[in-house]
This record gives C-alpha cells, sequence and structure tokens, in this order.
C-alpha cells in the first residue's frame, strides 16, 4: 500500500476509533435533532448557527464558558468559536461544524481544543473543519463558486441563481428600530451588501420548538438532572439553622452540585430568610438567619447542559408560626390546584388561573385584599406560575398547550412587604384598601413564600421530578424535626 493512502487508511480507523468510543444514545439523539431542523428548512436554504461569545469578568479574565443553547442543543460541543452550518438540500454533506484550529501554545494556557476527529465523535457530524476555513466557505458559496464537488451543493447555488434561495440565521429579537442589530442581523446585513440572490429567514422558532417537547434521551438527563438539585435542596434544609449564615445554605447545596458531576448552577441560587425571602431575585446570601425566620431556597444544578428548578420554603428552627403556615398552605393549595390544570391539549394558561383562583381567594380570607372577583390580589402574587424549563431555566418556546414531553415548573407565590403598599398612587380607592388591608400586612409582614416543582408531562400523565424534596407544612417539619 502507497505510503499516502496507508496514512489515510490509519487515520480512517482512528476517526472510526474514535466516533466508537464516543458514539451513544446522545450522539443519535444530537443527529435526529439536526435532522428534525433540516426537516423544517426547505432544501435551498443555508442556516448558520454560531457559539456564544466569552465574557470578560474583569480586566484579563473571563467568566466561566456558557455555551449557546441553541447551538449545544444541535452539536453537543460546549467549545467556543465554533459554527454549525446546515444544508439540507445537500444529497451528503448536509452538516459542516467548524472548530478552533489546534494550537499548543493556546493549549499550554486555556486546555485542550477538540480535533476534528473528537469533535465528529462528540457531535456526529462527519465534516469538521477549521473556523479560518468558515469566511472563505461562505464568499464560496455566494459567490457560487464552491471548492471541490460543485454538485453536491447545486440545490442552494441553483436556488442563489434563480434568486429563491435563504440564508437562516437565529436572528436577534429586534424592538424597535434604534436598537442596533444584533451579530447575526449584521452578518446578514454585511452578506446583503456583497451577495444576491437569497432572503433571510429567522430559525428560532424551528428550534425554540423543537426544544421545548424533550426527546427521550433529553427526559433522562432531566430526571437526573433534578434528582441533583433535590438532593441538594435537602442539604440546605439541613444546614439551615438559628445563626447560621444564608450563605453556609447556598454552600451545602451547591456543594452536591459538584459532588454529583453537575459543575455549575443553573441559575444564580436565591437563599433568602426573613425579609430577603419577600425579593424574588435577591442573591446576596448575607443575612445571618434568626429563629423564627422563613428561609426561601430557590436552587438547581446545570447537568449535561440541563437545568430544572425547585424552590422551597421552610421555618429556620423546624416549626412554622401560624401566620407563616396560613401563607403557606394557600401556596401549596394553589400549586396542587394548578397541577391538576395540566393534561395534553391543555393551555398553559389554564394553570396560571387556577392558581390564580386559589391565591386569590386565600388572600380575601386573610383580608390582604378586599377585592374577590379582580387583579388586586397581584400586589402580593406578583409573578407567572408557569414557565418551561431544560437548556435554560426559562426556557425557549411559545405558550401552546401542553404536550407529552414538555418540562416546566408550577410555581406560585405570595410575598408580603409594606414597599408594595408604599408604592401604590394615593388615589381615594388605594387610600381606602391601604387603611383596610394594613392591620392585616402589620400580621403577615415580610412573609415570602414560593413553592416551586419542576415537572414532565407523559403520556402517562404529570411526573412531578421534584417529588423526592419535603413540601407540605408536615414533611417539612418532620425532616427539619431530625437535624
Amino acid at each position: 500500500m502507497p505510503h499516502a493512502r496507508r496514512l489515510a487508511a490509519i487515520a480512517s480507523l482512528a476517526l472510526l476509533a474514535a466516533v466508537s468510543a464516543y458514539a451513544g444514545p446522545l450522539q443519535d439523539d444530537l443527529i435526529a435533532r439536526r435532522s428534525r431542523v433540516m426537516e423544517q428548512l426547505s432544501p435551498e436554504t443555508l442556516a448558520i448557527f454560531w457559539s456564544a461569545p466569552t465574557r470578560v469578568y474583569s480586566h484579563d479574565v473571563e467568566y466561566e464558558y456558557r455555551q449557546d443553547s441553541h447551538l449545544l442543543y444541535l452539536t453537543g460541543i460546549d467549545q467556543e468559536e465554533t459554527i454549525l452550518i446546515l444544508m439540507p438540500g445537500n444529497p451528503v454533506r448536509r452538516e459542516i461544524l467548524f472548530i478552533l484550529e489546534p494550537d499548543p501554545r493556546r493549549e499550554h494556557w486555556n486546555g485542550h481544543r477538540l480535533t476534528p476527529a473528537e469533535a465528529t465523535a462528540q457531535s456526529g457530524i462527519e465534516t469538521v473543519m477549521t473556523v479560518k476555513e468558515f469566511e472563505p466557505f461562505i464568499a464560496a458559496m455566494f459567490s457560487r463558486q464552491p471548492r471541490g464537488d460543485a454538485a453536491e451543493y447545486d440545490p442552494f447555488l441553483s436556488a442563489l441563481e434563480a434568486g429563491r434561495a435563504k440564508l437562516a440565521l437565529l436572528l436577534e429579537p429586534q424592538q424597535n428600530l434604534s436598537t442596533p442589530a444584533g451579530p447575526a442581523r449584521r452578518f446578514a446585513l454585511d452578506l446583503r451588501e456583497r451577495f444576491f440572490g437569497f432572503t433571510v429567514e429567522d430559525a428560532r422558532p424551528i428550534v425554540s420548538n423543537l426544544r421545548q417537547v424533550k426527546t427521550p434521551y433529553e427526559q433522562e438527563i432531566m430526571r437526573k438532572s433534578v434528582a441533583i438539585s433535590s438532593q441538594a435542596h435537602k442539604a440546605g434544609m439541613r444546614a439551615a439553622a438559628p445563626g447560621k449564615f444564608e450563605y453556609e445554605v447556598e454552600a451545602a447545596i451547591e456543594e452536591v452540585y459538584l459532588r454529583n458531576g453537575a459543575m455549575t448552577w443553573g441559575y444564580p441560587s436565591i437563599v433568602g430568610s426573613g425579609p430577603n425571602a419577600t425579593i424574588l431575585h435577591y442573591n446576596r446570601s448575607s443575612r445571618r438567619m434568626e429563629p423564627g425566620d422563613l428561609l426561601l431556597v430557590d436552587a438547581a444544578a446545570n447537568f449535561q447542559g440541563y437545568t430544572g428548578d425547585i424552590t422551597r420554603t421552610y421555618p429556620i428552627g423546624g416549626r412554622f408560626t401560624r401566620e407563616q403556615r396560613e401563607i403557606y398552605e394557600i401556596v401549596l393549595a394553589a400549586q396542587e390546584a394548578g397541577m391538576k390544570a395540566v393534561s395534553a391539549g391543555a393551555p398553559t394558561r389554564d394553570v396560571q388561573a387556577a392558581c390564580d383562583r386559589v391565591l386569590r381567594a386565600g388572600l380575601v380570607t386573610l383580608g390582604l385584599v378586599i377585592d374577590p372577583e379582580g387583579q388586586q390580589f397581584k400586589i402580593w402574587a406578583t409573578h407567572g406560575a408557569v414557565h418551561m424549563i431544560g437548556m435554560d431555566v426559562h426556557d425557549v418556546g411559545n405558550r401552546r398547550a401542553f404536550e407529552p414531553g414538555m418540562t416546566f415548573v408550577i410555581e406560585p407565590g405570595i410575598y408580603i412587604r409594606q414597599a408594595a403598599l408604599d408604592a401604590l398612587p394615593r388615589t381615594a380607592e388605594n387610600v381606602a384598601f391601604i387603611e383596610k388591608v394594613q392591620p392585616m400586612v402589620d400580621k403577615y409582614k415580610d412573609i415570602g413564600v414560593r413553592v416551586e416543582d419542576s415537572f414532565l408531562l407523559t403520556t402517562g400523565g404529570l411526573e412531578r421530578l421534584s417529588s423526592a424534596v419535603p413540601r407540605t407544612v408536615d414533611e417539612i417539619e418532620q425532616f427539619m424535626k431530625k437535624f
């Protein structure tokens, strides 16, 4: 065998060995995800997906890298400066991945870069090029002078010649004309200045809608992710005690993430005690917890790119006061009502409406609201009760009806803050309201309660993924009695 052919054979065997070493359910799922995207793109389309940029934390120090969720969904590659091209009309080379070229000097500082064989093994994409080849490739495509076999790209090139080709990008939302165009829009504008024969379309709805319904593989990863988060919440409950600081609870939670292979949080942990429990996105974790406080903990791990979302509220010292229990039972009943409203084909707004009915009635009963019909209760119940979860804690997708495979939360909450009354305009109606409810606000002041669980809708019904974390008053008090 000639030397060149022998080297090629060795390289081919090395690639096959790498693929076999990494091939598995994830790679199969990634291939299927890309196929579903291409099924919704015309064969005359060239689609481009970029990795997230690196971000500077301070001076010459960068934040820990977080890949763009859409690119991670399609490739499984979490390395910066990665680009995916999909050309669904090509007979063979429908997927092309561009990655950073090897650089021993930079790898000495920042670690190993994927080789083409490793990128293929990780993503299932056979054609891998370097990022330096991306712009020449694009220029060759849009000037209709491709390198290599032109017939491979004929569906796109013919469409370009006929003026009906499409360039699909993840276009950034454009709120108004004065907002600067984002990177994808700028790329499209630059390309339009140089080439003709194509229109630009937004690929974001296609990928977002696919991501909203989790594949069986994704469902299993979500279960594992939420299981780690559930274990972490129980560790936090064990660490909570009078005299300790909020950050001690946060540390106990996040230690469980790392110990179980979830290398980071899915969102910054919220650990708020006493009045801090009424701050929705409190992130200081600096207060010393006092006897009689409620502690609200909203935290979840990122495991293999997927995060759940769990909130528990529990008493420091182990027992709810009467006032705390009264608020807690309303919130818990609202969540239960929301759970009953979930079914395949039901709109998500039905869950919100079910939660709202219970919250409104409960707050009227306690004297914190005087209007039994309207939106007055929103003074204390300030956020929505449903959002999707997945690769992002507030995952993508529109408010379409529930389908099996969707993962989401139900998270009603009540937050009694004097500042909410103080901020009301002093109309005659509001003054009368304030005078009526002020004694009850004084009674329940600084009580903040949120109960949030991660759910998966299956063909068999609703699965509460975070069921391992104590949730009812009795479950919480029994659990905390042990520590």
